[in-house]
C-alpha cells in the first residue's frame, strides 16, 4: 500500500498539473467554464510577433491571427473561408455558413491587408487550389480547431502572456474594441452575426461594460 506521503505527494502532483493546464487552456472544457480574457493591442502584437515572417507555418499563422482579431469570426467561420470570400480590396468578408447556416458579409479593415495578402501569395507559392480553404495546411487540406488551438497555446506561452488565448478569444477582443471606440450596437451585431440586438447587448454588458469602465476613469484621486 501507498504510504499516506506518497498519497499526498500525488495529489500535490496532479493539483500542480491542473493549475499548468488551466493557465496553458489545455484542461478538458467538459463540464467548465472559463473567464472571459480580453488581450490588448499590445499582446496581439506579441503573439504575431512569434510568427516568423518567412516560414510557411509563421505566415500562416500571423494570418489566422490577423484574421480572427480584426473580423470577430467564428473559428468555425474562419476556417470555412475560401480565398474567394475575402475582398481586401473592398474590406469585406463574405461568410457562406454562418451559425444556423445564415449568410453575412462583414468587414475587415485595411490593417489587416498586408498579413492576409502574404499568406495569399505564399498560397500561390506552394501552388495550393484555388477552392482550398484559405486557412489550410500546407497541402491545401482543411486545418482542424485543435491544431489551431494548440499552435495559440505554444505561441502565448513563448510571447509571456499568462492570460488563456484561444480562439474565441480573438472574437471577444474584438467585440470590446468595437463597443470601447463607440461603433453603434447594431453594426456590432451585424459584425458577430447575432440574430437579435438583445443578444449583442448581453454579450457586451459581460464583456465590455463600457459605461461602467467610463464612469470609473472619471472619477478622481491624488495618493
Amino acid at each position: 500500500m501507498e504510504s499516506a506521503a506518497m498519497m499526498s505527494y500525488g495529489v500535490a502532483m496532479a493539483d500542480d498539473a491542473r493549475s499548468a493546464n488551466l493557465r496553458l487552456g489545455t484542461a478538458a472544457r467538459k463540464g467548465k467554464s472559463y473567464p472571459v480574457e480580453i488581450l490588448t493591442p499590445d499582446e496581439i502584437r506579441a503573439l504575431a510577433a512569434q510568427c516568423s515572417t518567412t516560414t510557411n507555418y509563421g505566415i500562416r499563422n500571423r494570418a489566422v491571427i490577423v484574421l480572427l482579431y480584426r473580423t470577430g469570426l467564428r473559428l468555425s467561420e474562419a476556417l470555412a473561408l475560401r480565398p474567394k470570400d475575402v475582398n481586401l480590396e473592398v474590406g469585406s468578408v463574405t461568410v457562406l455558413h454562418g451559425k444556423g447556416d445564415r449568410m453575412r458579409t462583414v468587414g475587415i479593415d485595411p490593417g489587416a491587408n498586408p498579413h492576409i495578402e502574404a499568406w495569399t501569395e505564399r498560397r500561390r507559392i506552394l501552388r495550393l487550389p484555388g477552392d482550398a480553404p484559405l486557412i489550410c495546411t500546407l497541402r491545401g487540406e482543411p486545418l482542424g480547431g485543435s491544431s489551431l488551438r494548440k499552435t495559440l497555446r505554444s505561441l502565448a506561452l513563448r510571447s509571456g502572456i499568462e492570460k488563456r488565448v484561444h480562439p474565441h478569444g480573438f472574437r471577444h477582443t474584438h467585440a470590446y474594441e468595437l463597443m470601447m471606440e463607440g461603433v453603434p450596437m447594431p453594426i456590432i451585431q451585424q459584425q458577430l452575426g447575432h440574430v437579435s440586438l438583445a443578444t449583442t447587448d448581453r454579450y457586451l454588458s459581460h464583456i465590455a461594460p463600457k459605461q461602467v469602465i467610463e464612469t470609473m476613469a472619471k472619477r478622481e484621486w491624488s495618493p
